[in-house]
C-alpha cells in the first residue's frame, strides 16, 4: 500500500494481501485442538434446555430453582476465567487447557450422579470453573499461534466448537428424552464427561504458544513453533522480532546458536502477569483504556442481546408458539442447534476477506430484525384463541432460526476474535480474562432472569427488550470498533491511538547492557 493510502492519523489502513497464501495446516491443527475445549461450554448450556424438563419432575424443584441452576454456571465460570489469565501466564497456555478439561470432567460426573439439588449445584460450580478456563484460553492461544493471513479464520474456531457443543447438547436431549425420568437427565450430563478425556490428550500433542515461550526466555523454542505456524520463514522471523520487541527483549538477544533459554528476567519472574492489573485498571494509557472499553462493550452486547436465553429456553418458546409435546419442541430445538452451527461457517470463511466490522454490523442488524419479528409473532399468538396459531408458530420458529443464524455470522465468533486481537501482548491474557468475565456475568444475568422476566412482561416483551439492546450494540460497534483485519497482533494497539508501546521504546534506548535493560523492564512492569 502506498503512503498516499495511509490514513490521516498515520496508521496504514487494514488491507488483505493481494494473493492469499495457502492455509498453514500445522496452525490449523493447533487451532482445532485448542478450540475443541469450547465444546464443553456449548454442550453444558444447551443440554440444560432439555434436562430441565425432566429434572424438574424428578427432583421436584421449582421454576426459580431451575432458572438459578441453569444460569449460575456462567457466574461460577468467573472464577475460572479470571484465574485463567494468571494461570496461563504461569504454567502456559497448553497446560491451562488441560486443566480446563480435567475440571469440567469432574463437574460433569458430579452433575450426572447428583442425588439432590444441593449436590447438583456443587457440580455446576465445578463445571463452571472449567468452562471459564476453556472459554478464556482457547481464543488467546489460537490468536497467538495463527499467522496473520488466517488469524480471523482460526480464531473464530472456538465459537465454531461452542456451536458444535450446542448442537451435541440438543442431540443428547432428543436421544435420551425417552428414558425414565430419573435416568434421562443424568445420562445427558454424564455424556458430557466423555469429550474432556480426549480433549486433554489431544492438547498434549500441541506446541506451546510462541508468545508465552518468548515471555519465558525460550526464544529458540518459540522460533521453532513460529517456523511451523507461519506462512514463510521471513514471516516467522518478523513475528519473532515483533514479539521480542513488544516484550522488551533488546535486539540481538536470543539470536545466537546457544539460545535455548535466554535469561530476560530475574529468575523468570515478572513474566507471570505482575503489574498487569495496574496497567489495565489503575493507570491505563488512553489507548489501553479504549481497548478495554471495546472488549468489555463487545462482550456485553454479545450476551445482553439474549442469545443464551434462546439457546437455553427455546423448548419453552416453541411450546408457547404451539409445539406442545416434548418430542416436537426438542426436535425444533435441534434445528436451532443445526442452524447456529451451520451459519458459523459464514463467519469463518469471510472474517479475513471482508473484515470484522462488516460482519459485526450485519450480524447485529439481523438480530434486531429477527428479535422484533419473534416478539411480534409471540404478541400476536397471545391474542389468538388456542389452537388457531399454527401460521404464527411457523413465523416464531423461523424468527428464532434467523436470530441464531444472524448471531453466528458475526456477534458470536467475532467478539472472541476481536477481543483476542486488540490487547498488547503484556496485557492480553488478563485483558481477555476480563472480557470473558463480562461475557459470563451477562450470560448468567440473562439466563437467571429470563423466566422471571417473561412472567413479568411476557415472552413478547422480553424479546422486544433484547431487540433494543441489540440495536444499541449496533450503534456501539459502528462508532467505537476499528477494523483489525490484516494487522499483526503487535500493532493493533495503534488502531486505538497507541504508539509502539513502552517496551519497544526501551529497546531503542542507547548505552545499556542487554541483560540490565531486560531486568529494568521487568522491574518497571512489577
Amino acid at each position: 500500500m502506498s503512503k498516499q493510502d495511509a490514513s490521516d492519523d498515520g496508521i496504514p489502513a487494514a488491507e488483505a494481501p493481494a494473493k492469499r497464501p495457502p492455509l498453514n495446516k500445522y496452525a490449523l491443527a493447533c487451532a482445532i485442538l485448542a478450540s475443541m475445549n469450547s465444546i464443553l461450554l456449548g454442550y453444558d448450556v444447551s443440554v440444560m434446555s432439555g434436562a430441565q424438563l425432566f429434572m424438574k419432575q424428578d427432583l421436584k424443584i421449582t421454576d426459580t430453582q431451575i432458572e438459578i441452576l441453569a444460569g449460575i454456571i456462567n457466574i461460577y465460570s468467573l472464577v475460572g476465567s479470571l484465574a485463567a489469565g494468571r494461570t496461563s501466564d504461569w504454567i502456559g497456555r497448553r497446560y491451562t487447557m488441560v486443566l480446563a478439561a480435567a475440571i469440567f470432567f469432574a463437574g460433569a460426573l458430579i452433575m450426572g450422579l447428583a442425588p439432590s439439588y444441593a449436590v447438583l449445584m456443587v457440580g455446576r460450580f465445578v463445571a463452571g470453573v472449567g468452562v471459564g478456563y476453556a472459554l478464556m484460553i482457547a481464543p488467546v492461544y489460537t490468536a497467538e499461534v495463527s499467522p496473520t493471513s488466517a488469524r480471523g479464520l482460526l480464531t473464530s474456531f472456538p465459537e465454531v466448537f461452542i456451536n458444535t457443543g450446542v448442537l451435541l447438547g440438543y442431540v443428547s436431549n432428543y436421544a435420551f428424552h425417552g428414558l425414565p425420568v430419573h435416568l434421562s437427565w443424568r445420562v445427558m450430563f454424564l455424556v458430557g464427561a466423555v469429550p474432556p478425556v480426549f480433549l486433554a490428550l489431544g492438547v498434549l500433542a500441541m506446541p506451546e504458544s510462541p508468545r508465552w515461550l518468548v515471555m519465558q526466555g525460550r526464544i529458540a523454542d518459540a522460533r521453532r513453533v513460529l517456523a511451523k505456524t507461519s506462512d514463510s520463514p521471513a514471516e516467522a522471523e518478523a513475528r519473532l522480532a515483533d514479539i521480542k520487541s513488544a516484550i522488551g527483549i533488546p535486539e540481538g538477544v536470543g539470536d545466537g546458536d546457544n539460545d535455548d533459554v535466554v535469561i530476560v528476567t530475574r529468575k523468570n519472574k515478572g513474566t507471570h502477569g505482575e503489574g498487569v492489573w495496574r496497567d489495565l485498571l489503575l493507570r491505563p494509557t488512553p489507548a489501553v483504556r479504549r481497548i478495554l472499553i471495546a472488549c468489555l462493550g463487545l462482550q456485553f452486547f454479545q450476551q445482553a442481546s439474549g442469545i443464551d436465553s434462546v439457546v437455553l429456553y427455546s423448548p419453552r418458546v416453541f411450546q408457547k408458539a404451539g409445539l406442545q409435546s416434548d418430542n416436537n419442541s426438542l426436535g425444533a430445538t435441534m434445528a436451532v442447534g443445526a442452524c447456529k452451527t451451520l451459519f458459523i461457517l459464514v463467519a469463518t470463511f469471510f472474517l479475513d476477506r471482508v473484515g470484522r466490522r462488516p460482519l459485526l454490523l450485519t450480524s447485529a442488524g439481523g438480530m434486531v430484525v429477527s428479535l422484533v419479528t419473534l416478539a411480534s409473532a409471540l404478541h400476536a399468538i397471545d391474542r389468538v384463541p388456542e389452537g388457531h396459531a399454527t401460521p404464527l408458530a411457523g413465523v416464531s420458529i423461523a424468527a428464532v432460526l434467523a436470530f441464531v443464524a444472524s448471531f453466528s455470522i458475526g456477534m458470536g465468533p467475532i467478539a472472541w476474535v476481536y477481543s483476542s486481537e486488540i490487547f498488547p501482548l503484556r496485557l492480553r491474557a488478563q485483558g481477555c480474562a476480563m472480557g470473558t468475565a463480562m461475557n459470563r456475568i451477562m450470560s448468567g444475568t440473562i439466563t437467571m432472569s429470563f423466566i422471571s422476566l417473561y412472567k413479568a412482561i411476557t415472552l413478547a416483551g422480553s424479546f422486544y427488550l433484547y431487540s433494543g439492546i441489540a440495536a444499541a450494540g449496533w450503534v456501539f460497534m459502528f462508532f467505537f470498533l476499528p477494523e483489525t483485519r490484516g494487522r499483526s497482533l503487535e500493532d493493533t494497539e495503534q488502531l486505538f491511538g497507541g504508539g509502539d508501546g513502552q517496551a519497544q521504546e526501551d529497546v531503542k534506548e542507547d548505552g545499556h547492557d542487554a541483560q540490565k535493560k531486560s531486568t529494568e523492564l521487568t522491574s518497571s512492569q512489577q
